[in-house]
């Protein structure tokens, strides 16, 4: 079973407090933070709650208009994908500025569709600043929400309240938990519908497509070698309207969809460009949730090759994305289908990592010898005693270690012990989780 999140997206004008309002509802839920070299923090989603209304936060700003004509255009953009993807939208309008022939427009925009949208004028920082919402009236909306997104407050918690309210259950999908899910995720034009073409045309058992819960996508099974496989297909979203395709925020929108639901994710990056600030984001949000990582170099046939080329991109690759460095490289052709079953063999290896266990008396006495070689720096003046160390969880192996200060646990030796389990224990190929929690007097 797996579960797929409702979207919210916050859409306004620039500088009217988008982020500042993303921020405060992400909280401590926004996307994990890496304590990786390398990581990429500019994030523009999250995952967040209210009420027990689990969802995807999404923040559609950060463009910079070059002229006020530009930006009408852009707004309109933005707002399509809005309206495309997200299930429920807030629209934010700045108190202080007033009512702009901006807000006029989209709000016109807003008024055709028929997903609830919560119109929010927001820099109200008290019942002084009331007036300042008035005039916003003029939009002929029914219902205005006054709030301070930087202060937070009855504004903001009025707001979520009705937002949550509206936001429809998280999807449940029913799977064959026996299949590997496998997601194909990339900005536009990296190659990801010839890739799924082209497994789709590989060699193989394959089961009669049936439409998913999401929206617009198709989820292929088939089998190789008597392996059962789940091919969670987004050719469909892919077919909506070219404006959305040109938007950043269309594909990382893509990617959130799919990487809830599967445990392997092929993120594509065109060989010819290298690694933009794209992938790295959408790359950081496989990352984040803990799925198997294989990286795929398309494109490949058009490269110029000589006995260094490989050499320089796999450098290249780890150099801009440091904190996936345990992620297998694989490069290759889809349009030819060149080393297209080189990608199966490292999600079999990669796979088997990714649901392994390893057994409590095992795990300890190994780690004990890691801690004895290099112990943890001390904290407050005392030695920093390791009690006990157990897996939690697989997909992704999660290990938790019961310490005298979890906060003291500095990252370069968080770092360390990940590395040692890794060469210890055969994660090689996957993400691992370290948890640190403070020992309780019986344990």
């Amino acid at each position: 079973m797996n579960t797929l999140k409702p979207i919210i997206a916050i859409i306004g004008r620039p500088n009217v407090g988008k982020s500042t309002l993303f921020n405060r509802l992400s909280e401590n839920k926004k996307a994990i933070v890496i304590d990786q070299p390398g990581a990429t923090r500019d994030r523009n989603y999250a995952d967040s709650s209210w009420n027990d209304k689990q969802f995807a936060l999404i923040d559609t700003g950060g463009f910079e208009p070059v002229s006020e004509e530009r930006m009408l255009v852009q707004m309109r953009e933005q707002t399509t994908l809005a309206i495309e993807e997200a299930n429920a939208i807030i629209f934010l309008m700045d108190g202080r500025e007033g009512l702009t022939p901006s807000d006029i427009e989209v709000a016109g925009i807003l008024r055709n569709t028929r997903k609830p949208v919560f119109f929010a004028v927001n820099k109200i920082d008290g019942t002084k600043q009331e007036d300042l919402s008035y005039d916003f009236y003029r939009l002929g909306i029914e219902h205005l929400y006054t709030i301070s997104a930087l202060h937070g407050g009855l504004g903001v918690a009025d707001l979520m309240d009705d937002v949550a309210e509206c936001l429809p259950s998280s999807d449940v999908i029913d799977e064959e938990e026996d299949r590997i899910k496998i997601a194909v995720i990339g900005k536009p034009n990296v190659g990801k519908s010839s890739l799924i073409n082209k497994i789709i045309g590989y060699e193989r058992t394959i089961v009669n497509p049936t439409p998913g819960t999401t929206r617009d996508t198709i989820d292929t099974p088939f089998e190789i070698d008597d392996r059962k496989y789940l091919l969670i297909d987004t050719a469909g979203i892919r077919r909506k309207s070219k404006v959305s395709q040109r938007l950043e925020q269309y594909s990382v929108l893509e990617a959130i969809r799919t990487l809830d639901r599967c445990d392997v994710a092929l993120i594509l990056i065109d060989a010819t460009e290298g690694v933009t600030d794209q992938d790295t984001k959408i790359a950081g949000l496989a990352y984040e949730r803990g799925v198997v990582c294989i990286i795929v170099l398309n494109k490949w046939d058009l490269l110029k090759k000589d006995n260094s080329t490989i050499g320089k991109h796999v450098k290249h690759t780890k150099d801009k994305l440091k904190y996936l460095d345990f992620a297998p490289i694989v490069s290759l052709s889809a349009l030819t289908g060149q080393r297209i079953s080189r990608i199966f063999e490292l999600i079999e290896t990669a796979y088997d990592q990714y649901t392994t266990r390893i057994s409590t008396s095992e795990l300890n006495t190994k780690v004990r010898k890691f801690i004895e070689t290099f112990p943890p720096p001390r904290y407050r003046n005392r030695p920093h005693n390791f009690s006990y160390v157990t897996q939690i969880s697989v997909k992704p192996p999660t290990f938790v270690f019961f310490v005298r200060e979890p906060k003291g646990v500095h990252f370069s030796y968080q770092r360390y012990l990940t590395n040692k389990i890794r060469e210890e224990f055969n994660f090689d190929h996957v993400p691992i989780r370290l948890k640190f929690r403070k020992k309780s007097k019986r344990e």
